[in-house]
């Protein structure tokens, strides 16, 4: 007899006769002869007592089907065939109306979910077929059914779902060092150490590009000057032997000779030795600009992921004050402010500067004068963005001016916000450590259901009650999650888990990453505190005190709830501020259907990401820095602050460096700067005029503004999202 029925979804539940009548009953009311209650018992009662103790929905109606040909009443046989055809055909509607858009490269919110991606390729399509028709796989078999409700009913989004058979982590901090020094094997070829710099810049390039297949997320370099920095002292020998073989003298002594900074000069003049190393740094200076622009050129165009996007890369540097070092970081700012190709701004990798004080920040610093010109950079080409190792929370108790490897205690970036530091399991560093995966919560969805409560202190409850239900929610699925990732095999992530991983040298007899993958972080993420905040108490963080005060209370809560997931589920957890893209828009959709259009919380296409102050709201830069500098702390898993500044900041790096100093000010940890830049999408002209309808160089009309769109930029916003866009004509300038 039948006992449990497994559904399509996966679920099992109860048998339920009723189920089986109906559907024999709605049949036969679609022939002449009508409804034969008798007949319907008998066959009802015939597939229970004859059923397996757990049949599938299909099994139970093939059972039915076969029944009804065998009895008198075949026209109703025809009637249940063609009704399961039908429910069969629409069940594949949807995914057929859905691939069709796909072929048809109709620009719609699927086919523009990551800006990044162009989906219009035959391989982006690939990407998004496999991606949409993965994702009702991983609803059926891999998530509990509390936590489809949630994704169902708006609370709860899980990112990278598509990848969640794979097993793949996130994103990962490359440990590049490793890979210079020793080489690397990736399961097809393998790489020799790199000798000189332009081996190591393509290394380097190779490694964010290899790692970009094993993962879902971003590739990121934590201390790019530290790493490269040897390769300029082995190719300016290289230059001194090249001098020695023409001239037929040893120069050995030279090769260790003391530069203090490797700058390009005239040779008129000089005579001797001083000549020869003169000419060797000259040298030297341009092979090391040569390989920064082969660097940014590679990760503009290089493709991963079956060929549809070019890396998520980022890279972080600025702290280190070797003269090679230096060189490293000037000749990266040079070629970044040339821009690539035909002077275009280049779109990766995100170029993050750390800024320190004693280091980088203050005229008497060492890497002052390379802070002037990143935010010379910055001004025209968007990047660097810059990290603020002066933070509180951004600091390391061991980290030693003195100590040449230093950059190991420094805390590093990537991509949108992405940050990786602290470790219950292992040492506190960003290097070889990554997050694993994450998932973000709707506040305006619970928001919204607690709004109607006219007692503030009992709606504010009623908040805090389903804020930490989702959380518990959250936490667990992100374990269930961590439980299936870490089966995987370390031969799945060739590179990832033979080089970059912190601890991978330890998998070598393992059959599974379980022993390492813990050094990872899982995130749990939020969005739309400026409108669940209105919801609660009617204005939104940037408008009014009390607000604000709630709106830290909520993270704070968030914050310590994820330290007790910590020890409950022995994982890192934390907060992050997510870098809400297609997510903007899907959440406040289905919260409008819902609950309709209301002024200040549903009534734009977008919720506010995050923590931030909304895009439209007028206030100062400095305002905005007072209000979301709090959060940064709270959000350890990522966070980033933008200032909006109007006109041509290419002439105003003064502009950049006043952001950096509300960095110091309020203690942020991560921010960037955006402007105006307009491209012609024929000849590749920028200006930053408010606003460009035909191009003075060529006359083309095709003009696009180069913008960010959640921290990093999209050479064209025709791939922007419906919500982004209107996120995007809303933003306003900060004073």
């Amino acid at each position: 007899m039948i006992q449990t029925v497994v559904k399509r979804d996966g679920r099992v539940v109860g048998f339920n006769e009723e189920k089986i009548m109906a559907a024999i009953r709605k049949a036969m009311l679609h022939t002449e002869q009508g409804e034969d209650a008798p007949l319907i018992r008998r066959i009802t009662d015939y597939v229970f007592c004859q059923g397996s103790e757990r049949m599938t929905v299909e099994q139970i109606q093939d059972m039915v089907e076969l029944e009804l040909m065998k009895s008198p009443r075949k026209e109703t046989a025809k009637k249940y065939i063609a009704y399961r055809d039908q429910r069969n055909i629409a069940r594949k509607a949807k995914t057929r109306d859905m691939f069709l858009e796909i072929i048809e490269t109709k620009s719609n919110d699927v086919t523009r979910e990551n800006a990044n991606m162009n989906a219009d390729t035959p391989a982006g399509m690939m990407m998004k077929f496999a991606s949409e028709t993965t994702k009702p796989f991983v609803d059926d078999y891999l998530l509990s059914p509390e936590v489809k409700e949630a994704v169902r009913l708006n609370y709860l989004h899980i990112h990278d779902k598509d990848y969640y058979p794979t097993k793949s982590l996130t994103c990962v901090q490359h440990p590049l060092d490793k890979i210079l020094n020793n080489g690397f094997f990736a399961g097809h070829g393998e790489s020799r150490p790199a000798k000189r710099i332009e081996t190591a810049s393509m290394l380097g390039c190779i490694s964010l590009e290899t790692a970009q297949n094993e993962m879902h997320g971003g590739q990121a370099i934590p201390a790019f000057d530290f790493y490269l920095a040897p390769f300029v002292r082995k190719s300016f020998i290289e230059e001194i032997k090249v001098l020695e073989q023409i001239n037929g003298l040893d120069y050995k002594h030279l090769y260790d000779v003391n530069i203090i900074d490797y700058i390009q000069k005239d040779l008129n003049g000089l005579e001797g030795e001083i000549r020869i190393v003169q000419h060797a740094i000259n040298r030297t200076v341009s092979r090391v600009h040569q390989s920064m622009e082969a660097f940014i050129h590679n990760m503009n165009t290089i493709h991963s992921r079956g060929g549809n996007q070019v890396v998520f890369s980022s890279v972080n540097y600025g702290t280190d004050t070797s003269a090679e070092g230096r060189c490293i970081i000037r000749e990266l700012l040079n070629s970044t402010y040339e821009g690539v190709g035909n002077g275009v701004t280049a779109i990766f990798p995100i170029q993050i500067w750390k800024k320190k004080r004693g280091v980088s920040y203050l005229p008497q610093d060492r890497n002052y004068d390379l802070y002037l010109l990143a935010c010379k950079v910055s001004a025209r080409r968007f990047f660097p963005n810059f990290l603020n190792l002066d933070a509180t929370f951004n600091q390391h108790e061991d980290w030693n001016a003195d100590d040449p490897r230093r950059f190991e205690n420094e805390v590093a970036t990537m991509g949108c916000r992405t940050r990786v530091f602290e470790n219950r399991f292992g040492k506190k560093t960003s290097i070889g450590r990554g997050n694993l995966s994450f998932s973000t919560l709707n506040l305006v969805r619970i928001a919204l259901e607690c709004r109607n409560i006219e007692d503030r202190k009992e709606r504010i409850q009623c908040f805090f009650g389903k804020l930490n239900q989702m959380l518990e929610l959250a936490a667990l699925q992100l374990h269930k999650r961590f439980e299936f990732q870490k089966t995987a095999a370390p031969k799945q992530f060739p590179l990832l888990m033979s080089v970059l991983w912190e601890g991978c040298e330890t998998l070598r007899d393992e059959r599974t990453i379980e022993k390492v993958i813990n050094q990872g972080t899982l995130g749990v993420g939020f969005i739309g505190l400026a409108e669940a905040l209105v919801a609660l108490v009617g204005k939104h963080h940037g408008e009014d005190d009390e607000a604000q005060k709630l709106g830290l209370e909520i993270v704070t809560y968030m914050r310590d709830k994820t330290n007790e997931f910590s020890e409950k589920y022995q994982h890192n957890y934390s907060v992050l501020a997510t870098p809400a893209e297609g997510l903007s828009g899907r959440f406040t959709r289905r919260d409008k259907k819902d609950f309709g259009v209301i002024a200040g919380i549903t009534d734009r296409e977008y919720y506010t990401n995050s923590n931030h102050v909304p895009v439209y709201y007028s206030c100062s830069a400095n305002r905005k820095a007072k209000v979301e500098a709090p959060y940064h702390d709270l959000t350890r898993g990522g966070h980033i602050f933008y200032v909006e500044i109007d006109g041509d900041a290419t002439h105003n790096p003064q502009a950049i460096m006043s952001v950096v100093d509300m960095m110091d000010k309020y203690n942020i940890g991560y921010a960037s700067v955006n402007h105006n830049r307009n491209r012609c999408l024929k000849c590749g002209y920028e200006n930053s005029a408010s606003e460009l309808a035909k191009c003075p160089k060529c006359g083309s009309e095709e003009i696009d503004r180069l913008q960010r769109i959640t921290g990093y930029l999209v050479g064209t916003t025709d791939r922007w999202n419906s919500a982004k866009l209107a996120e995007l004509n809303d933003r306003i300038v900060h004073e």
